[in-house]
């Protein structure tokens, strides 16, 4: 999925970085993503340094997030989150448990003519027992990510164009 923002990368990126449920949210529908607190509408200086092996939490009290795998400042954010089916965090450079997840999620920021961007995002996800995947995908993950992510970008759009 892809949005054009009226904005170079520099204004773009400082959003990316603060994403968070401990910190700036996701910027997509609160109640869902965010367990019902608000997204930041400014930047917070305080959450714009961020490096690979970090925590984006995903849930209020940390027990799941998202971890920097990549960084590229204004150009890509990788993210992955790699959890059992019981929702227990995993390192996925070890021998993972036999049910799990695994996901990632990359923000890449093109520089577009008249100082705009080229929001893309892409992601992967990995499931196992294996036949449960096209299952899951199809009823759950690709509507609900669609709903999702078309609101942060519209969100993203908002904030990072004013």
């Amino acid at each position: 999925m892809a949005v054009t923002i009226d904005a170079p990368p520099s204004r773009v990126w400082p959003w990316l970085v603060q994403m968070g449920t401990d910190r700036a949210g996701w910027y997509s529908w609160d109640r869902l993503d965010n367990f019902g607190r608000r997204s930041a509408e400014s930047i917070h200086p305080e959450w714009q340094d961020i490096a690979i092996g970090d925590r984006l939490a995903a849930k209020p009290d940390g027990s799941e997030w998202w971890s920097v795998a990549a960084l590229e400042p204004e150009r890509f954010l990788g993210l992955r989150m790699s959890v059992d089916l019981r929702g227990r965090p995993f390192d996925p450079a070890r021998t993972g448990p036999r049910y799990y997840t695994d996901s990632l999620w990359g923000f890449e920021l093109r520089e577009a003519p008249g100082e705009r961007t080229r929001l893309v995002v892409s992601g992967y996800w990995s499931l196992r027992p294996q036949w449960l995947q096209p299952i899951m995908s199809i009823a759950m993950l690709e509507p609900a990510h669609w709903v999702m992510q078309t609101r942060q970008f519209s969100n993203l759009v908002r904030l990072a164009s004013r």
